[in-house]
């Protein structure tokens, strides 16, 4: 049987709190999975993969990159305080969150990987390079640029990169950038291009932002969903 519950942890001064997945069924430690959330936040969209990653016998932990954000006056300072966070806090929060993960007696420390959503794909991917030892992580609609790019004989993780074809944020021109830096760097990696596909093609609650090129995509979703299952069974075999 699923279980859920509030996971408390801390990245620095920052008290977070995540939100863990679990099948209590299972006697064993069993292989661990980040769960990132996109720039809007921990929602019910991650805590649903999350659950649905539980389902198929993982230990998810969806992450809480900003604990408690201090709101700001204006789109400006929003951008600003955004940028910051992405240079400074975005590596030590995805760390925090796997020390947090494999803290925890249900999951196996030497079996983990991460997913994430738009942020949360850069997320998972900055981890990845950062040399952590994960066996895989997985992006969907994910930033895809970077200022620390994978290094040969560092990377451990295998990727995989769900993206939307006509994504007008993170382009094709983006992808091949990213392709070619993962070849240099020698990573088992994989990108898959969804016809048809926006940016947040997996989130159900995309167009209620009304953000022209922001928009659920149900057929993508799926896909991407089931690709990531494959990879994560040649990982894991589960």
């Amino acid at each position: 049987m699923v279980k859920t519950q509030i996971l408390e942890y801390r990245e620095s001064d920052k008290l977070l709190r995540g939100f863990l997945a679990f099948d209590d069924s299972h006697s064993e430690p069993r292989p661990g999975i980040l769960v990132f959330h996109e720039n809007t936040g921990l929602t019910d969209h991650e805590k649903e993969r999350a659950t649905r990653l539980a389902e198929l016998g993982y230990v998810a932990l969806a992450c809480d990159m900003f604990g408690e954000p201090i709101a700001q006056a204006s789109d400006a300072e929003r951008r600003a305080a955004f940028e910051e966070f992405r240079n400074k806090r975005l590596l030590p929060r995805a760390v925090a969150g796997l020390d947090a993960l494999a803290a925890q007696h249900q999951a196996d420390q030497k079996q983990m990987a991460a997913i994430g959503f738009c942020l949360g794909g850069m997320a998972a991917l900055e981890l990845a390079r950062s040399g952590a030892d994960i066996k895989g992580v997985v992006s969907f609609h994910g930033g895809l640029a970077t200022t620390r790019p994978a290094v040969a004989g560092q990377m451990k993780a295998r990727v995989l990169a769900c993206h939307g074809a006509l994504d007008p944020f993170i382009t094709l021109d983006h992808v091949t950038a990213f392709a070619d830096e993962m070849q240099a760097a020698a990573v088992d990696w994989c990108v898959i291009l969804y016809g048809g596909a926006m940016h947040g093609f997996t989130n159900p609650a995309a167009d209620r932002f009304g953000r022209p090129g922001v928009a659920y995509h149900e057929p993508s979703d799926v896909r991407s969903w089931a690709a990531m299952q494959q990879f994560f069974t040649e990982l894991f075999g589960v």
